[in-house]
C-alpha cells in the first residue's frame, strides 16, 4: 500500500478514502457496517462524512450518518482510522441545510455547535481532519479560521480543511492563514473526474504552488462514468433515478447537471477506452481522479459492499501516458470543447 500525505500535516492516508454519505438513506445501518468492515478489511485508514449525511439533506436524517459511523468507529484502534468530517455552511448556497434550524454559517458559534455534536455522534474525542462543507459569503474568513484553529489548539481537531470552494477562496483562506500565524486549510474536497477536469485550472495550480491537497470526490460523477446511465431508461436504485422521481427542482438540476448528452457521451468513450485496458470503466474513473501529484486520497462511495471491489482495483494503477491522452482528447473534443 502507497500512501500519501494530506497537505503539510502528518495525516498519511490510503489513496483511497472511503466517502459515506449513503449511510442512513440508501445504506441501513447493517450494510454500512458491511461496507466499512470491508474498506478497513482491505487496508483503507480514511474515512469521510460530515454532519449533514446522509444525502439527500433531509432535517429527519441530519447526523445519522456520522451516529453509524461512530458506532463502528467504538469497534475499532481510534489512532489506526483517520476520519473527517465537515460543518454545514451557511444558508447562501443552492440550498438551506436542514441543521440548526437552517440558520448555519461558518461563525464561531455555529462551528463550535458542529463540533461537539460530531464528536459526539462519532463517539471520539478528536477529528483528524475537520472540514468547511462549503464557503460562507458572508462570515469574513478571518473569523472562521481563528475559530477552527481555537478547535486545534483544543485537540479536538487535529488539521482543518475546504471544500466545494473556489481557487480565490482557498487562496484568500490560506493567505489569511499566513498573516495570523494559525491554522491553514490544508486540504479541500471538491468534485473532480473524467467528467468535471475543471480543476485542473487555477485550483491545480493553487494545490502545487502552497502543498495543499485535493480530496477528490465523485470520481463516477455520481455513478454516470459507470455507464449505467448509457440505456434508453434510467436504471432502477441508482441515485439519478432517485432524484428524478422525488420531482424535486433542487434535485433534478442534479440530473441535467450531470446527466445529459456530453456527459453520455463522453463516458460512452470512456468506456471504450476501458475495455481496452480490460478494466471496468468505474476502476478506469477512480484511477484517474488519483492519478495527479496534488491529490492525495480520492473518496469514492457505495450503496453495498460488493460495490467496492471495482474502485478498490484502481488502488495501486497509475493509467499509462497514452491513456491519459486519450482522455485528454474526449474531454477537449466533448465536455470542453476549445474555440
Amino acid at each position: 500500500m502507497k500512501y500519501r500525505y494530506i497537505g503539510k500535516t502528518g495525516l498519511r492516508v490510503t489513496p483511497i478514502c472511503l466517502g459515506t454519505m449513503s449511510f442512513g438513506s440508501w445504506s441501513d445501518e447493517a450494510e454500512a457496517f458491511k461496507i466499512m468492515d470491508k474498506a478497513y478489511d482491505r487496508g483503507i485508514n480514511f474515512f469521510d462524512t460530515a454532519e449533514l449525511y446522509p444525502v439527500p439533506p433531509d432535517e429527519k436524517y441530519a447526523g445519522v450518518t456520522e451516529t453509524i459511523v461512530g458506532k463502528w468507529l467504538k469497534g475499532k484502534p481510534r489512532e489506526s482510522i483517520i476520519v473527517a468530517s465537515k460543518v454545514a455552511g451557511a444558508a447562501n448556497g443552492w440550498f438551506v441545510p436542514p441543521i440548526r434550524h437552517g440558520y448555519t454559517a461558518i461563525d464561531s458559534f455555529h462551528i463550535k455547535r458542529a463540533i461537539e455534536g460530531s464528536l459526539k455522534r462519532l463517539q471520539t474525542d478528536y477529528i483528524d481532519l475537520y472540514q468547511m462543507h462549503w464557503s460562507d459569503s458572508v462570515v469574513p474568513i478571518e473569523e472562521s479560521l481563528k475559530a477552527f484553529d481555537e478547535l486545534v489548539k483544543e485537540g479536538k481537531v487535529r488539521y482543518i480543511g475546504t471544500s466545494n470552494d473556489t481557487a480565490y477562496g482557498l487562496t484568500k483562506a490560506n493567505e489569511t492563514s499566513k498573516r495570523l500565524g494559525i491554522a491553514r486549510f490544508e486540504s479541500i474536497q471538491n468534485n473532480f473526474s473524467l467528467n468535471n477536469p475543471r480543476f485542473l485550472d487555477e485550483l491545480s495550480e493553487v494545490c502545487k504552488r502552497e502543498q495543499i491537497s485535493l480530496l477528490p470526490y465523485s470520481p463516477l460523477a455520481g455513478g454516470v462514468l459507470s455507464g449505467k446511465y448509457n440505456g434508453e431508461l434510467y436504471p432502477k436504485n441508482a441515485r439519478y433515478s432517485d432524484y428524478v422521481s422525488s420531482k424535486s427542482s433542487r434535485l433534478n438540476s442534479q440530473v441535467a447537471r450531470f446527466v445529459n448528452e456530453k456527459t453520455l457521451k463522453a463516458t460512452a468513450c470512456y468506456v471504450e477506452i476501458a475495455k481496452k485496458l480490460e478494466i471496468s470503466p468505474v476502476t478506469l474513473a477512480v484511477a484517474y481522479s488519483k492519478q495527479f501529484e496534488f491529490v492525495a486520497s480520492t473518496i469514492i462511495g457505495a450503496r453495498n459492499a460488493q460495490q467496492l471491489d471495482e474502485s478498490f482495483a484502481a488502488m495501486d494503477m497509475t493509467l499509462s501516458d497514452e491513456t491519459m491522452s486519450e482522455i485528454k482528447a474526449v474531454q477537449q473534443e466533448i465536455m470542453y470543447p476549445m474555440g
